[in-house]
């Protein structure tokens, strides 16, 4: 990503149960698409999108599976944070989660606010 393109935020808040976590992702990819800078910050049930095999429980068709924007997501650069009281209360470890997420406070996310970035929450 360019250094100069805008940052987007997408807060996910909904996991595995609900569509809506196919769209926050579908967006942010598209987001990417457009030249922007990604990052989703990930909290309440929304961590479980990232957990092991998590990712591969969430298909609304016609919506490409979430296993599959994800790796796009991470692969294409942007950041995922997973939120840390929320990994923690579900038990959860960075063992637990896929590669290329990381267990962040809402610091992070707060950084790039504070610099002008875009927030979208689903």
């Amino acid at each position: 990503m360019s250094e100069s393109a805008r940052n987007l935020v997408v807060v996910v808040t909904h996991g595995i149960d609900h569509e809506l976590s196919s769209v926050a992702l579908t967006i942010a990819r598209g987001g990417m698409n457009a030249g922007l800078n990604v990052s989703l910050f990930l909290s309440s049930a929304g961590v479980d999108l990232v957990r092991r095999r998590g990712t591969e429980l969430t298909h609304v068709a016609p919506i490409d599976p979430v296993k599959t924007i994800l790796a796009e997501i991470i692969g294409r650069g942007g950041m995922v944070w997973a939120c840390t009281p929320c990994v923690e209360t579900r038990g959860y470890q960075q063992a637990d989660l896929i590669d290329g997420v990381t267990i962040a406070g809402a610091s992070a996310m707060h950084q790039l606010i504070a610099a002008g970035a875009a927030t979208l929450s689903f």
